[in-house]
């Protein structure tokens, strides 16, 4: 047996050499990978929730209803961290008519006026959603109102990918269609969307993923001291049904100058047209573009928070909204009420009611060819 003594001195040797070493840290940091959990049905198929971890501990969740991203979790300039987009915190809140939250929307992301277009000869008539238009691919049947198809993302990223077959006249577009849209998150706090689709028939597509920002954290207010940098020197303007009139306009001159960091409030009670028939921001950016690959199309900084969200894109067009129908009527998380203006979009894709603007570019998808674009929303601070 050891000495009295012997245990006393290496029981104050252990605690002298504790005291100089560092107090570890035992709060424990979410695991890099991908979770998946049951999160209800809908038409009899399960519905699951996916969560995206990385490295930083950022986190993305999103669901195979819909494609939506319920929140994305990431730190400010302090390292605390709050969930930046609008959502709800239960399946059940997302099944009413809810604008889009977090969505991915086709087959036609933006409006189609008058619910109608042509192709090859004949004439498609869609379901009118949006007063005499259709808006976001249609009614009932539309990409952010299904069960997708799910699987984890095999590779060495975490990560998700979502299918879905929109059969030959679904919501009266022609063809077969196969989506497919995989998230993945990074180690450098990127958020990647890789969009893919292809079709037995000739059809309009345009994708893009509609998550409602707000870089202080969902439900903190208005975002109109956000500053906003937007890459591009024209955009479309829009007639009193918010249809594109087929001129590209310079921003310059314009409330809708952000070529330099600009708050998102400055301008945006401006008495100009475009704002008055907007309510404020709701249009398409035309990029400015060096090649056809990713492009920087916009950077949005929270100063409170020192949060910032670049976004680079494939895609021709970005549609800045700023929430102007926001109203008070939807309840989300932790009880919040998302108000006008409590949000804005960042909407990456083709231009609005291109089938039936030739001049713009095609989103015309025919046999054998295959869409793909692709989207990254990158977070830091400063």
């Amino acid at each position: 047996m050891m000495p009295r003594r012997i245990v006393f001195a290496a029981l104050v040797l252990v605690g002298f050499i504790c005291g100089l070493l560092p107090a570890q840290d035992t709060s424990s940091k979410p695991a890099r990978g991908v979770q998946k959990q049951s999160f209800g049905t809908r038409e009899g198929r399960p519905v699951n929730l996916y969560t995206l971890t990385n490295s930083h501990g950022v986190e993305v969740r999103a669901m195979n209803y819909g494609g939506i991203i319920l929140s994305i979790r990431i730190p400010d300039r302090k390292g605390q961290f709050a969930d930046i987009v609008l959502g709800h915190d239960s399946f059940e809140g997302y099944l009413p008519n809810t604008p889009y939250l977090g969505a991915l929307v086709g087959r036609y992301a933006n409006r189609i006026a008058n619910g109608t277009f042509t192709l090859d000869g004949k004439t498609y008539t869609l379901p009118k959603n949006n007063g005499p238009n259709t808006l976001h691919g249609g009614v009932t049947r539309t990409f952010d109102k299904v069960v997708w198809d799910d699987a984890p993302l095999k590779g060495d990223k975490p990560g998700v990918t979502f299918t879905y077959l929109s059969k030959d006249g679904e919501e009266g577009f022609p063809g077969n269609l196969t989506a497919k849209v995989t998230y993945s998150l990074s180690d450098d706090n990127e958020l990647l969307i890789d969009y893919e689709a292809t079709t037995d028939k000739a059809s309009p597509i345009n994708l893009s993923q509609h998550s409602y920002f707000n870089l202080a954290g969902e439900g903190s207010g208005d975002i109109l001291n956000t500053e906003l940098m937007l890459n591009a020197d024209r955009f479309t303007p829009v007639d009193k049904n918010l249809i594109p009139t087929g001129e590209l306009r310079p921003v310059k001159g314009t409330p809708l100058d952000f070529t330099t960091p600009t708050r998102i409030g400055a301008r945006i009670e401006d008495n100009y047209e475009q704002l008055v028939l907007g309510k404020g921001y709701d249009h398409n950016f035309i990029i400015n573009r060096k090649s056809g690959g990713l492009e920087l199309a916009a950077r949005a900084y929270e100063p409170g928070s020192g949060r910032v969200l670049e976004v680079l894109t494939t895609q021709p067009g970005v549609q800045f909204y700023t929430g102007n129908f926001l109203d008070g009527t939807v309840t989300g998380k932790q009880g919040h009420v998302y108000k006008y203006r409590n949000a804005f979009c960042l909407e990456t894709q083709h231009y609005p009611d291109s089938p039936n603007h030739p001049d713009f570019p095609s989103t015309i998808l025919k046999p054998g060819q295959t869409f793909h674009e692709k989207t990254v929303f990158k977070f830091s601070t400063k």
